[in-house]
C-alpha cells in the first residue's frame, strides 16, 4: 500500500514540475546590438542637364528664286574684246567725260553715260533706256541675293525722266560684274559691262599715256606704220603697213580699205573725204596718237541707207621706219 501511495505522490510531483515548466517565460538571450545601417543616402540633388549651347546661326541661305537663270535670261552678249587691257583711273585726267558702255543684255540698255574720274577713282552715271529696274549692285546675281540691302544702288531718276545709276568703276575696258534687279520679275540678273577707253577724247588721258609724235620724238618726213582696224562686223579690213607723214608736229596716215564702199570718214568729228575716185576708198585721216585704239567713224554705202559705223585703229609705235 505504502509503494502505491509513493508511486502516487511520485507522479502528482512530476505532473507539476512539468506545468510549472511549461508556463513559466523562457529565458531570452541577451541581445546582440544590432550594427547600425547607415542611413540610406539620399540622391544626391539633380543636377540640371548641362544646357546645350544655342544652335549656333546657320549660313544665310541664298534665295535661289531671286535668281534668274539661262532660261529667264536672253542669250548674253560677249562686251570683252580680244586684246583689251584694263585702264586703270591713273591713266586719265581728272574730269567728267562721255563715255560709251557695252553691255551684255539688250534688256540693259544703257543710252547714256558720263564718267568721273577723281582722285584716282572713277565712277560712272548710267542712263537707262527704261525703267524696269529698280537695284543694280556690283558683282554676279547670286552675290546680289545674299548681299546686305546697304550694297543695292537705288534708281534715281534724272531731269528728263530717265531712271540713272551710279556706280563705281574699276577700270575701263574690262569686264565689270554687274547686277540688275528687275521690278517685274523681282529676280536679279546677271551683267557685264564694258566701260569703253576709245570712246574717251584724247586729251581725257594722263600725260605720257599716249604716244605722240612729240614724245616719239618724230622728225617731219614719211613713215610706214603698222595699223590694226577694230570693229564693225569684222568683215572689213584696212591695208598695213600705211604710209604715214608726219609735217610740223603733226602726223597724218592714208587709210586704204578693203572696199570701195566707204563716202567718208570721221576723226575727233572732223570729217575727211576719199583722195581717190577709183578702187577701194581711200582716206589721208590725222593721226591722233600711237599705240592705242584711236575711235574712228566711217560711213558705209554697202546697206540700203548710208550708215556711220565706229571702228577703232591701232597705230603700233614700234613698227614706225623710215620710208625708202
Amino acid at each position: 500500500m505504502m509503494k502505491r501511495m509513493l508511486a502516487l505522490t511520485l507522479a502528482l510531483l512530476l505532473a507539476l514540475s512539468c506545468l510549472t515548466a511549461c508556463g513559466s517565460k523562457p529565458e531570452e538571450p541577451a541581445e546582440t546590438p544590432a550594427v547600425e545601417e547607415p542611413a540610406a543616402e539620399e540622391p544626391a540633388a539633380e543636377e540640371p542637364a548641362a544646357e546645350e549651347p544655342a544652335e549656333a546661326p546657320a549660313e544665310e541661305i541664298q534665295d535661289t528664286s531671286k535668281v534668274a537663270d539661262a532660261s529667264d535670261m536672253a542669250t548674253p552678249v560677249e562686251v570683252l574684246e580680244e586684246g583689251m587691257e584694263p585702264v586703270p583711273a591713273s591713266a586719265l585726267k581728272d574730269g567728267i567725260y562721255e563715255i560709251t558702255v557695252d553691255s551684255s543684255s539688250s534688256m540693259f540698255n544703257i543710252v547714256a553715260c558720263t564718267l568721273k574720274v577723281e582722285n584716282g577713282a572713277m565712277t560712272a552715271t548710267m542712263s537707262m533706256g527704261g525703267t524696269g529696274y529698280l537695284y543694280v549692285c556690283m558683282g554676279t546675281a547670286e552675290e546680289a541675293a545674299a548681299a546686305d540691302e546697304s550694297s543695292y544702288i537705288p534708281f534715281v531718276e534724272s531731269e528728263d525722266g530717265l531712271h540713272t545709276f551710279t556706280v563705281p568703276v574699276e577700270a575701263l575696258d574690262a569686264g565689270i560684274a554687274c547686277a540688275a534687279f528687275s521690278k517685274n520679275k523681282e529676280m536679279w540678273y546677271d551683267r557685264t559691262l564694258v566701260f569703253r577707253a576709245d570712246s574717251l577724247p584724247l586729251d581725257a588721258f594722263a600725260d605720257g599715256v599716249i604716244a605722240t609724235v612729240e614724245s616719239l620724238g618724230l622728225a617731219d618726213g614719211v613713215y610706214t606704220v603698222e595699223v590694226t582696224l577694230e570693229g564693225g562686223s569684222g568683215k572689213a579690213s584696212v591695208e598695213s603697213p600705211a604710209r604715214l607723214t608726219v609735217q610740223d608736229g603733226a602726223a597724218t596716215a592714208v587709210i586704204i580699205w578693203s572696199s570701195s564702199n566707204y563716202d567718208y570718214m570721221k576723226v575727233d568729228g572732223v570729217r575727211c573725204d576719199p583722195i581717190n575716185t577709183e578702187g577701194n576708198s581711200t582716206f589721208e585721216i590725222p593721226v591722233l596718237g600711237f599705240d592705242y585704239k584711236m575711235p574712228v567713224l566711217a560711213d558705209t554705202t554697202a546697206m540700203s541707207t548710208p550708215h556711220e559705223i565706229e571702228y577703232t585703229l591701232y597705230f603700233d609705235s614700234a613698227s614706225l621706219q623710215v620710208s625708202p
